[in-house]
């Protein structure tokens, strides 16, 4: 009788990424950093700007999508605790 092989993920890292950006503007929000960090409404503005006739991405959706993706590792949030609010966006290694 033949073992049975587990199942085991395949280490696959292009599906690890395709899973990690699955989304809307994932994807775009991560092109848009690659030049250098940015703030919130630089990413929205490039978002708006680079639309294809597709509705408006709203804030809510932003910040969810830019919630995901910190939580994956591919972008880090920093946060310069000062008044008023200033916070950047920027790729990680990973």
């Amino acid at each position: 009788m033949a073992k049975a092989k587990s199942a085991q993920p395949c280490g696959c890292p292009v599906a690890a990424f395709q899973k990690m950006i699955s989304g809307k503007y994932k994807l775009r929000i991560v092109w848009d950093l690659q030049d250098g960090p940015k703030r919130y409404g630089e990413i929205r503005t490039g978002l708006l700007r680079g639309a294809d006739g597709s509705s408006e991405i709203t804030p809510r959706v932003l910040s969810r999508e830019l919630k995901a993706l910190t939580a994956s590792g591919l972008i880090d949030r920093r946060d310069y605790g000062v008044v008023p609010p200033k916070v950047e966006y920027r790729l990680t290694r990973k």
